[in-house]
Order: C-alpha cells, then sequence, then structure tokens
C-alpha cells in the first residue's frame, strides 16, 4: 500500500503564507525594541537622580502597569519629588533615611540654629557666599561642623578647639612624620639656615622696634614671619632663607587668619598654662632651633621634648602646655613654629576655608 504526505491530515497553520510570518517577525522586533527602551529610561540620570534608591522606585512605578485610587496617587507624588530633589553624591541612602546627611539642613531649608554664636553664624554665611559662587559639592563636613559648633562644650576635655571644630577628622596628639614627610624634611634640610638668621635677629633685641611681640614675663616673645595668614614683611626681609623655605612647603596655612609661622621664646622658669588650639583642621610644626635641658610639651596627656634640627608635628586642638623648668643660664628655648594643613582636610574643603577665614587686611 502506498502512502504519501499528501494523505495526511495537517493543521491549518502550516498553510500560513509570506505575509502572515513577515508581520510575526515585525512584531516581535517591536517588542524588542520596546523592552531596550524601557530598560534604559529606567538607568539613573547623572545630576539628577543619581542614586539606586530611586532608580529602582521610578522602576517599580513605570512597571507597575495599573494602580488603584489612593496608593497611585501617593507613588505618582513619590515620581515627581524624586525628579525634583537634587543629587548630592556625598550623602547615603542611610543618612537620608535617618535625617542625617551632611546637607540635609541645605536640602530642607533649615534655619541656622538660633543660639549659634555671632562668628559661626558669619562663617556660615561666608560658605553660603562660597557655594553660591562654586558648589557645594565637598562641603559637607564643613556645613556640619558649623551647624554643631553649638556644641563644642559637650566635647570631651582633651579636645576643644574654641573656634571651629571639623567633624570626623582623625586626630591624636602627636602625628608620625610621614604625615608630613616633605615639609619636614624641607624644614630640617634648611635648619643651619634658620637657625643663623634667627641668631642674627635675636642679637639686635627683641623690643618692638625689631619686629618681636611680647607674649609676658620670664622672655616669652615671638619674631612673627606669618600672622594670622599676613605676611609680616619686614621681618621675612630680614630672614629670606627662612621665608623662602616656608613658601617653598606644601601645607603651610598662609591663605587664611587661622595660619602662622615665626619664632618663638620661652625663658627659664616659664610656665605656659593648659589651653586649647582654635581648631582641629591645622597641625602645628616645631622645629627645634635652641633647647636646653628641662623643657616639655605636653599635649593630650602626652609629654614629648624638643629637640635641635628636628620637628614636631602636634594637634594643639588638643588640651596642652608647655613649660621650661632650666636653671636662668640655661637661656631660652627657641623654635620655628609654622601651621600646616591636617592631612585629613581636602583640597575643596581647604579652598572654601582659605575663603571664610580670609585674612583682615
Amino acid at each position: 500500500m502506498d502512502w504519501s504526505i499528501n494523505t495526511l491530515p495537517l493543521p491549518e497553520y502550516v498553510e500560513l503564507g509570506v505575509h502572515s510570518l513577515s508581520g510575526l517577525l515585525w512584531t516581535l522586533l517591536f517588542l524588542f525594541l520596546w523592552h531596550c527602551y524601557r530598560i534604559g529610561s529606567d538607568l539613573p540620570i547623572p545630576g539628577r537622580a543619581g542614586k539606586l534608591k530611586s532608580s529602582s522606585r521610578r522602576s517599580m512605578i513605570s512597571r507597575s502597569g495599573v494602580c488603584m485610587g489612593t496608593k497611585c496617587s501617593a507613588r505618582s507624588k513619590l515620581f515627581r519629588s524624586d525628579q525634583i530633589t537634587p543629587f548630592i553624591s556625598m550623602e547615603t541612602a542611610k543618612d537620608e533615611e535617618q535625617g542625617q546627611g551632611y546637607l540635609t539642613p541645605v536640602l530642607s531649608h533649615a534655619l541656622f540654629p538660633a543660639q549659634a554664636s555671632a562668628e559661626a553664624k558669619k562663617l556660615y554665611a561666608a560658605l553660603q557666599e562660597y557655594a553660591k559662587r562654586y558648589s557645594w559639592v565637598g562641603m559637607g563636613r564643613i556645613h556640619k561642623g558649623l551647624r554643631e559648633q553649638v556644641r563644642l562644650n559637650d566635647l570631651s576635655t582633651i579636645q576643644k578647639p574654641h573656634l571651629f571644630f571639623l567633624p570626623d577628622v582623625p586626630s591624636v596628639p602627636f602625628f608620625p612624620r610621614d604625615a608630613h614627610r616633605h615639609d619636614i624634611e624641607v624644614l630640617e634640610a634648611n635648619y643651619p639656615a634658620i637657625l643663623a638668621e634667627f641668631q642674627a635677629v635675636y642679637q639686635r633685641g627683641t623690643d618692638s622696634k625689631s619686629g618681636w611681640t611680647c607674649l609676658g614675663p620670664k622672655s616669652q616673645a615671638m619674631f612673627p614671619l606669618y600672622s594670622a595668614g599676613v605676611c609680616v614683611a619686614e621681618n621675612c626681609r630680614s630672614c629670606p632663607s627662612t621665608y623662602r623655605t616656608l613658601l617653598s612647603l606644601r601645607t603651610f596655612i598662609n591663605s587664611n587668619s587661622l595660619g602662622s609661622a615665626g619664632f618663638w621664646l620661652l625663658g627659664p622658669g616659664a610656665i605656659l598654662g593648659s589651653s586649647y588650639g582654635p581648631t582641629n583642621m591645622r597641625l602645628r610644626c616645631h622645629l627645634g632651633l635652641q633647647t636646653p635641658p628641662s623643657c616639655e610639651l605636653v599635649v593630650g596627656g602626652e609629654p614629648q621634648c624638643w629637640s635641635e634640627g628636628h620637628c614636631l608635628l602636634l594637634d594643639d586642638s588638643f588640651l596642652h602646655t608647655i613649660s621650661h623648668k632650666g636653671p636662668p643660664e640655661s637661656g631660652p628655648r627657641v623654635i620655628l613654629s609654622v601651621d600646616l594643613w591636617h592631612p585629613n582636610v581636602a583640597a575643596a574643603e581647604r579652598q572654601a576655608l582659605d575663603y571664610m577665614f580670609t585674612p583682615d587686611l
């Protein structure tokens, strides 16, 4: 018995024509392109809503299809708010949920604390002016520090800067040389020239006519080269090598009122009582020039002694005392003190702080 393919029962769809198959392929291509478009539209847009949390929420809303009643309305409002809120890269989703982001008060238009001091309000106004001219990027810690100035008294008694406290800055009373290795090596390499220039200006006398500033009894005096961020031109002309050395330092604070440099004298028998420096965003570098025995520096409860030709790097926002308990014939203790930026203060923060603490010329 002969069998033929024509005798087999076939379903009707086998008889599809070329036009129907082409239409099916065009339909699949259209769906594929639509799928790619939807995935692309769900990606975060830089500068508008770059957070994964916001993009995920928009994706959920766009794919939800049909929503009902008040739930749909609430999601629509949430979607609109995500489009309006600016993207602040320095804040995390966790900060937002807790309401403790660095710039949360800026975004929420919260008022500056009324109990803040006049100085803090002045600095806050300067920060706002700087941000309008340049950017808020990198200003998070400074903004947080200004708003929390009213809580400075709540800090531990071991560290309490009386002017400005920059939060989240790791600090210890004494820093290792590696924190500012380049600047320390430059100062120590120029020790002989610096010592010779000090001796020259010291022999002229320590009165105000010679450029010295008396700080108290028992031979406490300073020969300033930079005072509150301003170059003391006459004194720098008397010490050209020391002046050039200061300019060669990478982290010397010479553009705002928190930075100074100069020769410091402390006579025998003098004791400088416990005090705090104005801020924790700087370190003080002491280059020993003349260091008689029985001279001691205690910072944060840690004692150290100066050594001629070598540097000590300290954070004077910690409670500190200075003493010279040597005999009268031992002569004064002499150091070159230079203010350097704290290594944890970023370049953008330094620029803003220079603007906020502009020297009074």
